[in-house]
């Protein structure tokens, strides 16, 4: 499967794992990247010198390309910039934050960047600092997303049509079927976060990873646009959530009230009750946890098996 994508990163399947937050560790981005695709590591949860520690475990783990998400509303981002490029590594994906700030510095030191959006004005931004992809994120995807609600099926055609670089769709893709659907809409490859999640290299808690199983359709909601729309598994907290909306809250109280490590008490420390549970609608269609090479695997046969379905029919 060579395309723009794969010739960009030196993959053999255009497939990316998301950089997640608590759930992007070593030992997940290697086994993506050893079985094929680009594993990212999600910095988002990462002190700096953790972050150096996963990059190194990483390379002696796998010598194929993987690389590092990095959200730009980081406290840390000097520090963390530092780090990528002292360890050398080759490709970094931003988000959450303006990417003429970095994309610059990055390339400068070699890197090929790419930048997460939520619209077509953020992409043809984006293109305009020069960066080498991006991923178009529509909002069924888990965790902090755009404000638009945009579907990806809608946005990614149109962030296609907008710009000229390589285009990476992300939001609600669970399989290869949706792998498939993505391309016809113009996509290069993909970006997959919440299917990865329930995999024994994942290194969120496996509370968290029971829940995404037990996950129905409309388990997950859109929310907190007022601080940074993010989305989540409904549970007691979210109950909170949607308690002090219904008192007519205002955004200090609910920056209050979401205080800080909510993300880290749920999807890391396993607490259900009052920690935040990210994860895409996908989630849903989530039935067993399975090694994240099987994953892999999985999206090529059924994005395979699908195309010649598609092609019998011309």
């Amino acid at each position: 499967m060579v395309n723009s994508i794969t010739q960009l990163f030196g993959i053999r399947y255009p497939i990316i794992q998301a950089g997640m937050v608590w759930a992007s560790g070593w030992r997940l981005a290697s086994a993506v990247s050893n079985a094929g695709g680009l594993g990212l590591l999600g910095a988002g949860s990462m002190y700096p010198e953790v972050l150096r520690e996963h990059i190194q475990k990483c390379k002696k783990i796998t010598s194929k390309p993987f690389g590092v998400n990095v959200p730009l509303l980081y406290p840390d981002i000097d520090k963390l910039m530092e780090i990528i490029v002292e360890e050398k590594v080759l490709i970094v994906f931003t988000a959450a934050g303006n990417p003429k700030l970095w994309t610059e510095y990055l390339k400068s030191h070699g890197c090929t960047v790419v930048h997460v959006v939520s619209s077509v004005k953020f992409a043809l931004k984006a293109q305009a600092c020069g960066v080498d992809a991006v991923v178009a994120e529509g909002f069924e995807a888990g965790g902090h997303n755009g404000r638009e609600e945009t579907t990806t099926m809608t946005l990614v055609p149109l962030v296609k049509k907008a710009i000229e670089i390589p285009l990476i769709a992300a939001g609600g893709i669970g399989s290869g079927s949706a792998m498939l659907a993505a391309h016809a809409l113009g996509a290069d490859a993909v970006q997959v976060g919440s299917r990865f999640v329930a995999t024994p290299e994942a290194s969120s808690h496996e509370y968290f990873k029971a829940e995404v199983l037990k996950a129905e359709q409309g388990s997950t909601e859109l929310t907190l646009k007022e601080l940074t729309p993010v989305r989540m598994l409904k549970n007691p907290f979210y109950d909170q959530i949607k308690t002090l909306y219904a008192e007519g809250a205002s955004p200090e109280k609910l920056k209050e009230v979401l205080g800080r490590g909510r993300a880290k008490k749920g999807m890391f420390e396993g607490d259900l009750i009052e920690g935040e549970l990210e994860i895409g609608q996908v989630a849903a269609q989530i039935e067993k946890i399975i090694p994240a090479a099987e994953i892999v695997q999985e999206f090529i046969a059924d994005f395979n098996s699908k195309l010649r379905n598609l092609n019998s029919l011309g």
